[in-house]
């Protein structure tokens, strides 16, 4: 596990420690013993699945390509967790990122455990039918560990739901007669996805921010302007204002946030700025999102980077650095790209109050500090990038009824689930110090450790 993530595990269980309500019948030196047990539990993952994949390429050269899986914890039920094609791949990283999905599916009280995959490529770099034979060794390489009850993948960064229909058509030929609708989520409605799955960690996102600044505040408005919270403070200060939004990341999460950002009749928000690997677009009136939009799905996702692109797309606005939309003179900002964006060297350059993490671990825990410290809000990836994972249990119970949602009762439920993790987690967050994060941190941890308890899994 990350150093970040294991610094704010073992924050949160030195908090459960000190709980005389946690675990009340564990005491002394039992209790001890417990703590050293859970220390290590979470802070490990349960298997590391490492292979080389060999594929024949178009040009007649074989080539071996590093591919993982990690299945962190099971106690809440199957592994879950994307699979990430991306050239930076490795296992840290994959570790790291299935010890989160452990934490964010305990947080949500969604009945999986947390798993991750990887595999170290860049797919622009090869053909479909290239990528199509990865898919397939990727899945023949770790058959044996992978399925409806055992680990469940589903799209993650460089993946979508051609390569879920690829894995899952794969594992049902290697397993013929059982059940496969299960073996993968983020699949195509043909195959038997759910509607709103590609678009679900995006809503979710704008979700989370729409709901504590918008509802929640005015439901709470009598307590929260007595409080003196640092953070009931900057959340008061913006509430029921115009609000300036930049985007970092214009892929299937940011650009869906951006466009739910556009839509939004119940917060005055402007998306002056979006970015992707290329590119900021900034227009200080407000970008154009659908037509950005439209443009990027006709340009392999790219947003326009050049001078005559933009005039020819026909929006308005300003080419700056992909990297100045952390640096804005914004109120709110969502880090929907890659991890350790906002870190401690360029952490005083950023001048949001507001930051929704979109993508996983996209600032550092030194720089973390520092804006908490600063009384900025912070809504972690933990708690606002949950979607994906909700729908994809929708999806796999889909599969297993073979009864589909509507796409409003998808979101519908979407919605209420994460509502009810906000509502579990934001009275306690605008009434203490801790930060956001370490809130949702010690909310996950509580579930997960009186699992384990139970389960007999600490002595």
């Amino acid at each position: 596990m990350a150093s970040q993530t294991g610094a704010i595990v073992q924050q949160s269980l030195n908090a459960l420690m000190g709980d005389s309500s946690f675990l009340p019948l564990v005491q002394g030196q039992r209790r001890e013993q417990a703590f050293q047990s859970l220390a290590a539990i979470l802070s490990t993952p349960n298997k590391v699945h490492k292979a080389f994949l060999r594929i024949a390429l178009e040009d007649g050269n074989v080539v071996r390509i590093p591919a993982f899986r990690i299945q962190h914890n099971d106690a809440l039920g199957p592994y879950k967790g994307g699979i990430r094609f991306h050239e930076s791949v490795n296992e840290d990283e994959v570790t790291n990122l299935a010890a989160l999905m452990t934490l964010k599916n305990a947080l949500h009280e969604v009945p999986f455990g947390g798993g991750k995959g990887g595999i170290v490529i860049n797919p622009r770099s090869f053909s479909e039918k290239e990528l199509y034979q990865i898919c397939k060794k990727y899945v023949q390489y770790f058959s044996d560990i992978l399925g409806p009850d055992k680990d469940i993948p589903a799209p993650d960064m460089g993946t979508g739901e051609r390569e879920m229909d690829w894995m899952m058509a794969e594992y049902k030929s290697i397993h013929p007669g059982s059940p496969y609708l299960g073996s993968f989520t983020g699949k195509s409605l043909i195959s038997g996805g759910s509607l709103g799955r590609r678009e679900a960690t995006g809503k979710g996102v704008y979700f989370t921010f729409r709901y504590m600044m918008h509802d929640f505040i005015r439901d709470n408005i009598g307590w929260l302007a007595g409080s003196s919270n640092p953070f009931a403070k900057t959340a008061l200060a913006y509430a029921n204002k115009p609000m300036s939004i930049a985007v970092q990341g214009f892929g299937n999460v940011g650009s869906v946030t951006a466009m739910e950002a556009y839509k939004c009749s119940d917060i005055r928000g402007k998306v002056v700025a979006v970015s992707d690997r290329n590119v900021t677009l900034y227009n200080e009136n407000g970008l154009d999102i659908p037509a950005l939009a439209e443009y990027a799905a006709a340009n392999r996702g790219d947003l326009p980077a050049t001078e005559d692109a933009l005039k020819e797309s026909g929006i308005a606005g300003e080419l700056l650095d992909r990297e100045a939309v952390l640096y804005l003179n914004v109120d709110v900002l969502f880090l929907a790209a890659l991890e350790d964006q906002i870190h401690r060297g360029n952490v005083n350059d950023v001048k949001a109050h507001i930051i929704v993490e979109g993508a996983n671990a996209p600032i550092t825990g030194e720089a973390d500090e520092i804006l908490t410290s600063q009384g900025a809000i912070i809504v972690p990836d933990i708690l606002a990038n949950a979607g994906g994972v909700i729908v994809s249990y929708f999806e796999w119970l889909q599969g297993r009824e073979t009864q589909f949602y509507s796409e409003a009762e998808v979101y519908s439920q979407l919605f209420a689930k994460m509502q009810k993790t906000m509502n579990s987690i934001l009275p306690a967050y605008f009434g203490d110090p801790l930060s956001l994060r370490q809130n949702c941190f010690v909310h996950a941890v509580t579930k997960l450790s009186s699992v384990l308890y139970r389960q007999g899994k600490l002595y």
